[in-house]
């Protein structure tokens, strides 16, 4: 069995593992057959090393339930914090109008 680490929020290729391949003892290459997409492309995903794109989540849908909305909202909640992570170390002067030479 699979040890993933669940991130806070978790990447939207860990709840795809958890919640459409383990329940139903598919594996990867199963699930992508499923979902008409190489074994490669849901690889990545469900090892974190690619971003959920449209096309995936509309398929996710169609074959696992959801809607694109809802699988895509994961991506959002992940990259929104990755952002916030990276923000706290990027450095900038606040503008203000009228002090900018020319």
């Amino acid at each position: 069995m699979k040890t993933l680490k669940m991130k806070n929020p978790p990447h939207p290729g860990f709840s795809v593992y958890v919640d459409c391949l383990e329940p139903h003892g598919l594996s990867v290459t199963e699930g992508a057959k499923i979902l008409g997409v190489s074994r490669s492309a849901l690889s990545h995903l469900v090892n974190e090393s690619a971003d959920l794109s449209w096309d995936m989540a509309i398929r996710l849908a169609k074959a696992f339930g959801g809607t694109p909305e809802g699988w895509m909202r994961l991506q959002f909640l992940y990259d929104a914090a990755q952002v916030e992570e990276r923000a706290k170390k990027i450095k900038v002067k606040m503008f203000v109008a009228g002090t900018v030479s020319a």
